[in-house]
Parts: structure tokens; C-alpha cells; sequence
């Protein structure tokens, strides 16, 4: 099903707009998320990409307000299945957590307590939840979610500590535990870091074949374009903390319309594997790197935080962050050329990227 069937048949299951988040435990405020808005409907996919900084992580925990209340300050609206998330008390917040939205984490080791055997976390997660669920019926539901993620010999492995199982087995041991108490939304932090290749598609090939199965709402924030295209439905770029172009995959891989998409497609070892799959056939291109490293968020610059690094970036740039423009239905892109000539036919001002 297509981006644009799924924004026509239902409301969106998630809702966020401008929502901001500021660290303020360090000498200067931190601001990581900058008026961040977007929807997700019922079964499907947004992928957020960016680089390490950009504020992919920082978004999709805030979905479940996992940031210390002491030393981050959060505004906006974000609204799951219909709940107000950022006004929640702590019971509702405590329900809300795996009821409603659960959430895979980057590094399984780290998410799951290490001295309880992964079982008895998945009971107590659905017990937690359903408190007139006895403990046999969770057990045979936990069971029974490990066969669903094709871990072998499930039994003996409800017993296993996460340090007993491999990589690629405590990360689907952490899927069945987010889905557990049959969420809505699932929120996917680059679940195959540190996987290996085989393992990586595997686990991709589950997290879509669930999501059609359960009719999950996914966010899946990785760096792999690859991973993208096959997981998503509907692309957003983040940079510097702020959306930079959002649309359908299609769209923002053919026709990427920021310079920072068209930076970030030359440069990842995914873009051939991205492009072929849209595109038979298509002409093998170079690798490049992006010049420059991403702004200091207690210091960024006047304007387009991206215009530093920019080859096509003019005085305008440094003046004011542009608006969203709409390049079609769909498809959005904050860059002060979109609204005259195109930023590709603008003369170079400054080096964008370099051999890699």
C-alpha cells in the first residue's frame, strides 16, 4: 500500500507537532529537536535518517518521554492513539509504555536486565499490563511470541539470559518483548546495528512481516538507505535537530529536493542498494563524504544550519532557517531555493562533499 492510500483511509495513529526538546544539564542549553512535526497512520512505516546528532533518537524517545524531566525541558503536542502523550500522569505514562507504544532499542544487551532470564521479563511485562493474566498464560504468550520471531528451541530459550543468546537472537528476544502487550505503535531505534549482513535482513524481513500481520505503526530511525527503502513507506531527513525533507520513499530517493538528501545518497554505502531497488538498472555512482562536521547545537549558525557545509548555499541561506516548502502532495523540503530556480542548477559557492 502506498504512502498516499494510507494518509487517504485513516487518521493518523501518531501526531506530533512542533515538538521541541532541550537538554539543559550542561553549561548551555542543548536544543536536539527543533519544531519536529509528523504523522504516521495505522500499518505504516516512516523511516527517520540522518546523522549521528541529528536528533532521530532523541524524537522517537520522546515518544514515550523517556528523557529525564530534571535535566530536559520537552514542548509541542504528541498525540498516540489518540492520548496526549506529554500530559499523561505517571500511572497513564506507565500504562501507555508497552500498551500502547513499545519500543526496540539499539542495543538489546544494555535494554534487557541481565540478571533475569529473558522469559520472566516478557511475563512480567504482560502481567504489569494484564494484571488477570496468571503467570502460566504469559509464559505460553511469551512462548508463543518467540516461535513468531523464529527463535530456536523457544523453550530453552525463555530461560536463556541475555548475555546466552547471540546478537541477532537478543534482538528478536527484544521484539517479542515490545510486542508483548499488543501495541499500536512500535518504535524501531536502528534495530540491526551491529549485525551482520545476513542477520540484518532477516530481521527487516520479520519487522515487515509482523507489521503487515499486526497492523503495527512503525518508526524506524536507521542510517542505512538500504534498510529504508525496504522498511518504509514514507522517508523524513533530519538535520541539526529539525525535518529537511519529508515524503514517500519513491520520491525522496529519486527526487531528493534538500542538498543534504542528495549528500546523504552519495555518500551511504546503501544508496546503490537503495537506488537499484527503485530503479533497474541504474549507473553505479562514487561514494562521496560530506565536507564539514554537523553544528554545534549550543551554537548553530544563522539560517540554514546546513548551509556550512552546503555547496549550493547563497546569501539567503545565512540569513533566516527557511520554511517547508511543498514540492508536491506529499513531499516537503526546507530550502530557500525550492520556492525560485532549483538548488541544482545554482552556481557551487562552497565544497559539499569530497572523494571517500
Amino acid at each position: 500500500m502506498s504512502a498516499s492510500s494510507y494518509q487517504n483511509s485513516s487518521k493518523p495513529v501518531i501526531e506530533v507537532r512542533d515538538l521541541n526538546v532541550t537538554f539543559t544539564a550542561g553549561a548551555k542549553p542543548v536544543r536536539a529537536v527543533d519544531g519536529v512535526s509528523l504523522q504516521v497512520a495505522s500499518g505504516e512505516t516512516l523511516a527517520l535518517i540522518g546523522e549521528s546528532g541529528s536528533g532521530k533518537s532523541v524524537t522517537l524517545r520522546s515518544l514515550l518521554r523517556l528523557h529525564p524531566p530534571r535535566s530536559s525541558r520537552i514542548s509541542g503536542q504528541v498525540q498516540v492513539a489518540g492520548m496526549e502523550v506529554l500530559g499523561l500522569n505517571a500511572n497513564a505514562l506507565a500504562d501507555y509504555r508497552g500498551r500502547v507504544c513499545s519500543m526496540i532499542f539499539q542495543e538489546p544487551l544494555l535494554a534487557l536486565d541481565p540478571v533475569y532470564s529473558v522469559g520472566d521479563q516478557i511475563v512480567e511485562s504482560i502481567r504489569k499490563h494484564e494484571p488477570t493474566v496468571t503467570r502460566t498464560q504469559a509464559h505460553a504468550r511469551a512462548l508463543e511470541l518467540f516461535e513468531r520471531v523464529r527463535i530456536p528451541s523457544p523453550e530453552r530459550r525463555l530461560a536463556a539470559f541475555p548475555h546466552e543468546m547471540s546478537g541477532g537472537m537478543r534482538q528478536r528476544a527484544m521484539i517479542a518483548l515490545a510486542l508483548a502487550c499488543k501495541p499500536q505503535v512500535l518504535l524501531a531505534d536502528e534495530p540491526t546495528t551491529a549485525l551482520d549482513a545476513t542477520v540484518q535482513i532477516q530481521i527487516l524481513l520479520l519487522l515487515r512481516e509482523l507489521q503487515r500481520e499486526l497492523g503495527l505503526s512503525i518508526i524506524f530511525v536507521t542510517h542505512d538507505m538500504g534498510a529504508a527503502v525496504e522498511m518504509a513507506d514514507r522517508i523524513a531527513v533530519m538535520y541539526a535537530g529539525r525535518i529537511v525533507e519529508m515524503g514517500p520513499v519513491r520520491d525522496v530517493i529519486r527526487h531528493p529536493q534538500h542538498p543534504y538528501t542528495a549528500a546523504l545518497l552519495e555518500s551511504r554505502a546503501g544508496m546503490e542498494r537503495a537506488t537499484d531497488a527503485l530503479n533497474e538498472g541504474h549507473a553505479r555512482v562514487r561514494l562521496l563524504a560530506i565536507g564539514g562536521a554537523p553544528p554545534d547545537l549550543t551554537n548553530l549558525p544563522p539560517g540554514c544550519a546546513f548551509a556550512p557545509r552546503c555547496m549550493y548555499a547563497q546569501d539567503a541561506c545565512r540569513v533566516a532557517a527557511p520554511d517547508a516548502v511543498q514540492v508536491s502532495a506529499e513531499h516537503t523540503a526546507r530550502c530557500v531555493r525550492l520556492g525560485a530556480a532549483h538548488w541544482r542548477d545554482a552556481p557551487v559557492a562552497a565544497p559539499l562533499a569530497t572523494s571517500a
